[in-house]
């Protein structure tokens, strides 16, 4: 039975049907698009201050809303099925990472199974239900080893990508291969993961035959390791990063400022201390780094030409005006495998065999988390904060152009999609009670730049925590009695550690975290069957 929203139009398609006079309607609920890059750090696009030029994501942003406060989950899977459910990912069963391609992350507890289980409902299952369209491409990594943990499974009709992650951008293979719906592909001569994914998704949209709503979820592998771009892109910023991590990071800063971003007082967090001043590095190692560096701008470069060409798609099929489209990262950037100029040997750069952990390093990694402190896995706001975008012609206008600084959160994807396409959540699915979603819509910091903001917001991530009340956060370790904390007003890049002064303030966040972490399944953590980790 088709949902109560359907009523007018198909009384409109009855009525034209009966004089005999062709109807194509179009449709009143909003297309729903959501960008996921992997691993990009809170300033690696123009908008948010980077010198990498990303002019389509510069426009969603002038065309749209910017938010400055808006977190994930700290690392790729769990920030996924977050995203995807509304939930907190231990809620999901995702409470680490994915077991499949030989890693075991089943720890026996319900919060640590490695898959998103039956106890949630994901975007595409509650839009399908509404009679959307649902099409995905890019990379799942949210279980697989079995068929019902697989996007065709998960409310998905189309879907082309990697259920795994990090895969060769030139010929994902092996464990890490190519999906075509439910069919092992071996990629085409040509083939760049980046472009394919975007053509895909252009593709399912204008093949579509008739006028319902569709929802794309459009998961980039880029800009994760292992660094493979093309020449031609790489090219344009081959030579252009010898001035190295220090200059950039204020020049990014600097940028942040001017634009209404960030504010100066906070400061910009010193350079990692595992990494050397870049006068200290030799004149070889510095243009072995260049390279690096360019090779990962490519790969930026080359998320933001394939979102201009999705939305100069939607413009030329006139479905760009109710299209909301959302845009963000999964975590911050990655400092792996925790080597100061990268991982890999250089040789290893755009070999297509390679789909390890050649990478940039910690350097540069500090350089795209301007102006925070940590990266991808910790509490950190380097490891939490993300860009976000939202873009919907037909309905943010007063918001235009503008930065909000309201705080959002992954969860808040779920009931904002909810909110504008009247979906209803459902109670059960095959039988099975559905958990209710955790997340509050964004709706209203869409059409007025605030919301009412959540209460309470917590982490848990590879025992990294953190809480956020009001203005104050606190960060620990899961088993440890030390909390620090900091008034992200004051003090949002995290350089004053204000515990011993407020006792009162840190008592009562590590008490809602506690709670919190019973309730959600963060706690017990259990124990891992295998030990295996690739």
């Amino acid at each position: 039975m088709k949902p109560l929203l359907y009523t007018g139009t198909l009384l409109l398609q009855a009525t034209f049907a009966s004089s005999g006079i062709s109807a194509e309607p179009k449709p009143q609920r909003p297309n729903i698009i959501i960008i996921l890059a992997d691993d990009m750090g809170y300033s690696d696009v123009g908008c948010y201050g980077s010198e990498i030029p990303t002019p389509h994501i510069d426009n969603l942003a002038k065309n749209g809303i910017r938010f400055s406060r808006f977190y994930n989950t700290a690392r790729c899977c769990p920030t996924r099925a977050s995203l995807l459910t509304g939930l907190y990912q231990h809620q999901t069963g995702i409470g680490l990472m994915t077991t499949e391609a030989g890693n075991d992350f089943d720890f026996g507890v319900e919060g640590y199974k490695g898959y998103l289980n039956k106890k949630c409902v994901t975007i595409a299952e509650v839009l399908k239900d509404a009679g959307y369209h649902t099409y995905m491409t890019g990379k799942w990594h949210l279980g697989s080893d079995t068929l019902y943990k697989r996007p065709l499974e998960r409310g998905f009709e189309k879907y082309f990508g990697s259920y795994q992650g990090a895969f060769s951008y030139f010929d994902p293979k092996g464990t890490r291969c190519l999906i075509d719906q439910t069919d092992t592909v071996r990629a085409p001569r040509g083939f760049y993961s980046t472009d394919a994914f975007a053509d895909s998704a252009i593709q399912y949209i204008k093949r579509q035959k008739d006028h319902n709503p569709f929802f794309l979820y459009l998961a980039f592998n880029a800009p994760h390791w292992p660094l493979q771009a093309k020449e031609a892109d790489i090219a344009k910023f081959a030579g252009k990063y010898t001035k190295g991590w220090d200059e950039l990071r204020k020049a990014r800063f600097a940028r942040q400022v001017k634009s209404g971003l960030l504010k100066k007082e906070w400061g910009l967090s010193p350079r990692d201390n595992r990494v050397r001043p870049w006068d200290s590095v030799s004149a070889e190692q510095k243009i072995l780094s260049d390279y690096r560096m360019a090779v990962y701008a490519a790969q930026i470069y080359c998320i933001d030409y394939n979102v201009g060409k999705l939305v100069a798609s939607l413009k030329a099929q006139n479905k760009l005006d109710n299209t909301l489209i959302m845009f963000m990262s999964d975590n911050g950037a990655c400092p792996e495998p925790y080597k100061e100029f990268g991982g890999g040997a250089q040789e290893d750069i755009n070999n297509p065999d390679i789909a390890g952990a050649v990478s940039y390093g910690i350097g540069w990694a500090n350089l795209s988390n301007t102006p925070w402190r940590m990266f991808k896995v910790n509490a950190e706001e380097g490891g939490i904060s993300t860009p976000f975008i939202a873009q919907w012609p037909a309905h943010i206008k007063a918001q235009k152009g503008k930065i909000t600084h309201t705080p959002g959160h992954i969860i808040d994807i779920m009931p904002t999609i909810l909110d504008v396409t009247g979906a209803k959540y459902p109670t059960t699915k095959d039988g099975i009670a559905v958990q209710p979603y955790e997340g509050q819509s964004l709706l209203q910091a869409f059409e007025t730049g605030e919301r009412t903001p959540w209460d309470y917001q917590f982490w848990e991530h590879s025992n990294n925590c953190a809480v956020q009340h009001e203005n104050w956060k606190a960060i620990s370790r899961v088993g440890s009695d030390v909390w620090e904390l900091y008034n992200l007003k004051t003090d949002r890049t995290e350089l004053h550690n204000i515990a011993s002064l407020y006792p009162d303030i840190v008592a009562d966040l590590s008490t809602h975290w506690a709670e919190w972490a019973k309730r959600c399944k963060v706690l017990p953590k259990g124990v891992r069957t295998k030990n295996s980790y690739n």
